[in-house]
This record gives C-alpha cells, structure tokens and sequence, in this order.
C-alpha cells in the first residue's frame, strides 16, 4: 500500500509535467471512439436509404424480367390478378418506370433522358420520398426530384408549370404539386425523375413497364403465410419455363437491400482504423519522449532509490505503475470526449436534412470499453523504453550531476549507439531500394515491394531523426539568426545542442507531415493516371446491358438477351457506331465458363487488348486465366467437342466487354461451341464527326422503347472516380490532420520540460537584459524552427512515397501527374501554425519567470 501512495505522490508531482502527453493519449482514444461510431453511422446510411427504396408495402413481388414490354406488361398484369385473389391482400400498386422527356423553357429537350414512375393510388404504398410540396392526384399533375426542379429553373416550385413530352412525343405543360427527395430511391440516382399518378403513366412514358407490386395486407394477416400463398398463385403452369416472380416480406427485402453492409462496414471500419492507429502511434512517442525526459530530470531521485535499497525492477515497476495512472485516468477522459464528440455530431445530424436517414453516433459500451483499453495498454508500451533506461541508473550517479540520464542515450554505451546506428542505415538503405523496385515492376509485387519499403526506410529515418533534424535546423538557422538576431541565435543552438531531444520531439510530428502528405500525392497522381486512362481505355464510350436473363438462345445466355428491336434502332441512327457483344455459357474443362466473341474492328482502338484480338484465329481465345493452355469445350446437342487454345499473357478484354466473360473467341469460334448465342452487351462510339452530346441523345431517341437496358457512359465512370478520389483527399487531410495536431501537444510538452532545464540558463539570461518579449520569442523560434524542419522533411519523404505508391499502382497506364500544390501547401501550413501554438503555453510560462526565482531552481 505504501509503494501506492509513493506512485501516486510522484504521479502529482509530475502531473504538470505529463500533462500534455495525457492530452495525447485522451485525444487518441477519443478519435478512436469517434471513428468507429462514424463508420457504423456511414454504413447505416447507405443501408437506410437502400432500405427506404423498399417501401412501406407489407410484401414485395420482383417480376422477372421480359424481352419486349408487351410480353412485360402481361406478365405484371396477370400476377397483379393473381395476386389480389389471395386472401388477406388488402390493396396492391405496381411500380411502374418509363423513359420520358423533359423540355427547359426555352422548348429544347433536357439534356438527359427522364424517368417516368408511378404514384401509388394508396397511400399506405407510396415509396418515393415526398421533400415539399403534395402528390400528384390528376393526370395533368406530376412531380420531379428536386435537383431537376432546380436545374429546370431556381424560381420552379409546388403550382408551377414544367413543359415535358407525351409519350408519343408531342409537347405538354403539366401542374408542378411537388417534389422528391431523390436520396430516398438510390436506384434512380443521376437521372431526371418525373412522378406521376399510375394511372397517367401511359400518358408521359414509353415502353412502361411494372418491376414490383407493393403489396399491403388486411391488419392481423401473417406475411409469412401470405407470401407462400403468393408463391403458389403466382408459380407458373406446370412445364413452363418461364421463371416465376419473386416473393419477399418487407423484412427479407430490407435485409437483401442492405445485404452489402456488413462488407462495406469492415471496408470503412479499415480505413478509419488506418488513421486511428496513426494517430494512437504519434500519441505513443509523445508519451515515451516525454517520459524519457521527465525521467531524465529526476536522475538524482531514481539514483537515490537505489540507494536505499531499490532494485532495477523495483525502479522499472514504479515507472509503469505511473504510465498505468497515467493512462488510465487520460484514456477515461478521451471516452468523456469522444462521448462529447459523438453527442454533438448527433446534435449536428438532428437537426440537418438526410432524407430517408436517420444517424445514431451513440457509441456502444462495448466500444468505449475497448477504446480505454487501448488507451491504457498503449501508456504502458510508451514508458517501457524509458522505465527500462531509468532503472539502469547507478546509485552512484546521487553523488553528481545529471550525467547519467536515465532515456538520454547515454545508457548502452557507445556499442550499443553504434549498432542502433548501423541498423537504422540498413533499415534506410534497403527500404529504399524495395522503394525503387517497386517503382520499376509491375502490379502487384510493385505496391507489396513499395509499402514494406517505405515502412522500413521511414523506420530507418525515425532511428536517424537525432542527426537529420538537427542538420535541417542548422540550414533554417541562418535566416534565424539574421532576422531573430539574439533570439534567432540561442533556438538555433537549443535545438542543435540536444540532438537527442529534438529528433524525439520532431518524429511524433515528422510521422503525421509523412503519412498526410503521402497520402494526398498518392491520390492525386493516381487520379490523374487513372482517370484519363479508364475512359481511353474502355471498348467504346457508352455501353448497353440487359438487366439479367432467362438463359434463351443457344448455348445458355451469359446476361439477358438484348432485344433485337434494341440493336435495330442503334444499328439506324447514323451518328452512331455499334458494336454487340455475344456470348453463351459453356463446358470448359467441366466448369461453367462464359465465352464471348465480337468483332474488334468496331473496337476503341486504344482498348487494352484490341490488337490482340484482332489476331485471333478461329480456335485460339484470349482470356483472363493463364495463357499457353489448351482447352477442351464440352459439346452439346450431339456436337463433338472443341478445342481451345488461349494466347500467351493474361488479358482484362474478356471481362471489359462483358462483366462475366472468363474468354473471347472470333465470332466463327462461338458459332461452332454456342451456335445462336444472343447479343447480350452492345458497344457505341460516335460515328466521325459526332460529338458526344450528340451521341448521347442518339442513343437514348434509340433505346426510348426499352426501359429495362442499362445504360453506361465510361465519361461518367471516370468522373464518378475523380469525384470519389477527391473526396477521399479531402477526408484524408481531416483524419490525419488530427495526427498532427497530436504531435503538436508532443512539441509544447518537450518545451515545457525544456523550460524547467533550462531554468537557471532563463535566469542568468534575465539577468544579463533579456527582456521578457525576447524570451517568448526565443521560445517561439525553437517551436517555429523544429516544426518548419519537420515540415519539410517529412514533405519530402511523403512526396516521395507518395509518387513510389501510385507509380506502383498506375505503372501499367502511364503515370501522369504529380503532387497537388494546394494541399501540400495547406499542409505544410497546417504544420507550421502547429508548432507556433505549441510554443504559446511555454513562452507565456518563461515569460513569468523572474530572473531570481529561475535563479533559485535546481
């Protein structure tokens, strides 16, 4: 009990001196808690709001899907009667989508095609998001999602008039009586919605067709029940082959809409523990580095103990007793401020408008319990070094000064020094040059090769810190010493007369600069390089896609069967350039393989690959699997079976023109393994002389009829993908900006501990005229030099991982770019205004120091 007492009297006496470090650690923890309670909120949003698009109905009908909307609409007609005989199905509303046109004020057609959908009649079955304004009740009454409403004119709101086509293509003016909230249908995302009463739907679409019915049942009717008395009437004659629809509660369908979450959770969850666990580290060496200093001012208490009997590990587990104090009480406030953080986000997303989405930031117990944990647990790994180094002090050493400071270095002896040092060189050295091979092969040993190198050689730098901060200072110092003058002088030589002190100090803050500048320049130039390059390298530049099929056609259908009227309408638009893609499901060496074939003449020539395919011969194939190989295709119908030799090299074409294509034959080589095998993919470019606006409204006049293709635009991809890396630069600076603000606290809390060495230094200083002014500003200059030391560096190094990563990344399309300016720049900013407010607690400190009283301290 006694040794209790003695750890926590020690504990307060220091307290003033560790009490930046538990700052530290209180802030990791409390990021940490943050963190994850933000990651489980950004994956509940993205489940809500597939959740939302569900709807309200208590059983939910998916219809299969048909080639012709004639056959479509039969289809959903006869299970509409079927399925309002079951008993208990109290009301019933198909949803219906189409293709219409929207026209600006000025009668031209809005540049993207719309989509027409349906109101349900009951209310108790409308899914659509209602964000101002009433439902449509007249056929001349419509709503449009508020983006459109917008961008159709700023003044446009609930009793307007929008100018919109029939579906036989003539111009209306229908009554404006609202607007949707389009983060309640995620589906329909990106493009122009027009909601009408399902009644009028005929009227503004074309090619209408029902993809669900939304069912809502009698009160105390089971769903369970009714769904398998739906299976039942629905199921189709006995023989048919036609699939039947599909039949869920709104349970089943919520939790097949937010299916993906638990993935995307772990993905997030990763991502944000990357940045904690940075942060956490740059805590970790602020607490041993403060540690080691504190320690090595009581030199003369810890030999004294050892005078009167204490042994090492005595010494050793009065230390971490302290750092166990010390992180428990720092990691209880870290989850009071991370409870606090938590709370006023609730408070922020309470009162925002998130549509179909509700934010719950509250943090499990369990979290918090874990995060304290990990806050205590990482204390006590920091002051293991510095415990160790204090408990190798000699009784001896409270005989005399401070020459045996305990986590100074000087214990180990100049063996041990030099071993450190030749370690550090290797680690540097030969993480370097995996740096460089990764840079100059191919992905993906090229990013393995690169992040083990980066890892070592920024350890190598760490170890090395002690020699090249100081150094760095020293090129800073001169402009220092000019502009500073005495001041500017006396920095340069704190910092370069405790090497030691000032590589400990500067690597909590060298760590953050690295990692943020890395990655901002990694983003950036892969952005740069992969952007352009997924648009030049894609077959065409728009693509057309069934939404799945029934397996008709020879052979087995890989996706659904594009209709033939679809292929005829592009095929008759001059100012495009089409180009199907077939393919089947075959037999290759007993696997179910997907094969297809087209003709690469019609091919982007810049496509990965399309020369290769041009060389195709009748029997040979190019594939994603190993080349060199002989393959036997199974034979059906009677046929004998094929052979198949696939070229040399891997190739990505396959998948590129067809998401699920393992192979690509010639067009003769299919007709042999899958006589009849259907159009399942199209390809358009367009044709000389077009533009791409052009194009595009081409092809949407073509595919007008045919609602149920999906249409791709790689344009938009690429731009989704910049969008995507942008937002992640910027989330990136966020997060790891806490980093620096972390090390920041390192930094005011080695010159605070600096303050009480150099004491009686202060006092003699005051004595000889230094005025008070010149004091702070000695104290700012050390802050501004270390940190603008730092600041460089570590740019340096980051740029240079940065580039090392995305050149291993993007080595095969072409690395283009290089660091974005601004964020560098705010960076570096971010840095240097970190070391400047670090030095504002301690020159105010030595500012009230009077010369006698520094005098005084020992």
């Amino acid at each position: 009990m006694t040794t209790y007492r003695h750890t926590l009297a020690e504990l307060r006496g220091q307290l003033r001196q560790l009490l930046l470090s538990g700052a530290a650690i209180a802030l990791g923890v409390a990021f940490l808690i943050a963190s994850v309670s933000g990651s489980g909120a950004l994956v509940d949003s993205f489940s809500q709001s597939a959740a939302a698009e569900v709807g309200p109905g208590d059983v939910q009908i998916t219809l299969p899907a048909a080639d012709a909307p004639d056959t479509a609409a039969a289809t959903a007609t006869n299970a509409a009667d079927r399925a309002r005989q079951v008993p208990g199905v109290a009301a019933l509303a198909p949803r219906l989508t189409g293709r219409g046109g929207l026209l600006t004020a000025d009668g031209r057609p809005l540049d993207a095609a719309a989509v027409v959908s349906s109101v349900a009649a009951d209310p108790g079955l409308r899914w659509q998001l209602l964000k101002s304004g009433q439902w449509p009740a007249g056929a001349d009454e419509v709503m449009l999602d508020a983006d459109t409403a917008q961008r159709l004119g700023l003044g446009l709101g609930p009793g307007s008039d929008v100018r919109l086509t029939r579906a036989d293509g003539t111009p209306a003016t229908a009554r404006l009586t609202g607007t949707l909230d389009g983060r309640g249908a995620p589906s329909l995302s990106g493009h122009p919605v027009i909601a009408v009463p399902e009644n009028a739907v005929d009227r503004y679409a074309v090619g209408a067709v029902a993809t669900r019915l939304d069912l809502r049942l009698s009160p105390g009717t089971s769903p369970t029940r009714t769904v398998e008395a739906l299976r039942e009437a629905l199921r189709g004659a006995p023989g048919s082959t036609a699939p039947a629809p599909e039949v869920h509660t709104r349970e089943v369908s919520v939790r097949d809409a937010t299916r993906s979450s638990g993935t995307l959770y772990g993905v997030v969850l990763v991502a944000a523990l990357s940045f904690v666990l940075i942060a956490l580290a740059v805590a970790r060496m602020v607490v041993g580095n403060t540690f080691t200093v504190v320690l090595a001012q009581r030199t003369r208490q810890l030999a004294l103990l050892r005078c009167i009997g204490a042994d090492r590990v005595q010494v050793r587990r009065l230390i971490r007793r302290q750092g166990l104090l010390l992180g428990t009480g720092a990691s209880a406030a870290g989850v009071l401020l991370g409870l606090g953080v938590c709370t006023a986000g609730q408070a922020v997303a309470a009162r925002a408008d998130l549509g179909p989405v509700h934010l719950s930031l509250a943090p499990s117990p369990l979290v918090c319990a874990l995060a304290a944990l990990f806050g205590i647990l990482l204390t006590l790994l920091a002051v293991r070094g510095p415990a160790k180094a204090a408990s190798a002090v000699p009784p001896i050493a409270a005989l005399g000064g401070t020459g045996h400071g305990a986590g100074q270095g000087g214990a180990g002896g100049t063996g041990a020094r030099v071993r450190a040092t030749v370690w550090a060189v290797f680690l540097l050295v030969a993480g370097t040059a995996l740096v460089v091979l990764g840079t100059l092969t191919a992905p993906p040993l090229s990013l393995l090769a690169v992040t083990v190198g980066a890892i070592a050689s920024f350890f190598g730098v760490l170890r090395l810190a002690h020699r090249l901060l100081p150094a760095a200072v020293a090129l800073l110092g001169g402009p220092a010493r000019r502009l500073g003058g005495t001041a500017g002088r006396l920095a340069t030589q704190q910092l370069r007369r405790n090497p030691l002190r000032t590589g400990a100090t500067g690597s909590a803050l060298l760590l953050g600069v690295t990692v943020m500048v890395g990655a901002v320049t990694a983003l950036s130039i892969t952005s740069h390089s992969l952007v352009p390059a997924l648009s030049a390298r894609q077959p065409g530049v728009f693509s057309a896609t069934a939404a799945g099929g029934d397996g008709a056609g020879g052979g087995g259908a890989a996706g659904g069967a594009l209709p033939a009227g679809a292929l005829a309408a592009l095929a008759g638009e001059r100012e495009l350039s089409v180009t199907p893609v077939r393919s089947a499901t075959v037999r290759v060496d007993g696997r179910d393989t997907v094969v297809a074939a087209v003709d690469p003449t019609g091919l982007n020539p810049t496509a990965d690959d399309v020369d290769r395919a041009r060389a195709l011969t009748d029997g040979t194939a190019l594939g994603g699997i190993e080349g060199g190989r002989t393959l036997t295709v199974t034979g059906t119908a009677g046929r004998p079976d094929t052979t198949l030799r696939v070229e040399p090299g891997r190739s990505p074409l396959p998948f590129t023109l067809q998401t699920d294509a393992t192979l690509l034959v010639t067009p003769a080589t299919l007709d042999r393994i899958a006589p009849g095998a259907p159009a399942t993919t199209v390809w358009i470019t367009p044709a000389a002389g077009t533009d791409r606006p052009t194009a595009r409204r081409a092809m949407d006049r073509a595919l007008a009829t045919h609602p149920r293709l999906t249409v791709t635009d790689t344009a938009a991809q690429a731009e989704s993908l910049r969008s995507l890396l942008d937002r992640m630069m910027l989330i990136s600076m966020a997060l790891l900006g806490s980093s620096v603000v972390i090390a920041g606290l390192g930094v005011a809390a080695a010159l605070v501990l600096s303050i009480n060495e150099r004491s009686r230094e202060i006092g003699m200083l005051r004595a000889v005229g230094m005025s008070r002014s010149r004091l702070r500003r000695m104290l700012t200059l050390e802050a501004l030099l270390l940190s603008l030391a730092t600041a460089l560096l570590g740019t340096a190094l980051g740029i240079g991982y940065g580039w090392a990563g995305a050149r291993s990344v993007t080595a095969t399309l072409g690395t283009l770019g290089g660091p974005p300016v601004l964020p560098v720049l705010a960076a570096l900013a971010l840095t240097v205004l970190t070391g400047l407010a670090a030095a504002v607690l301690p020159a105010r400190r030595v500012a009230r120091m009077t010369a006698i009283a520094a005098m005084r301290t020992t």
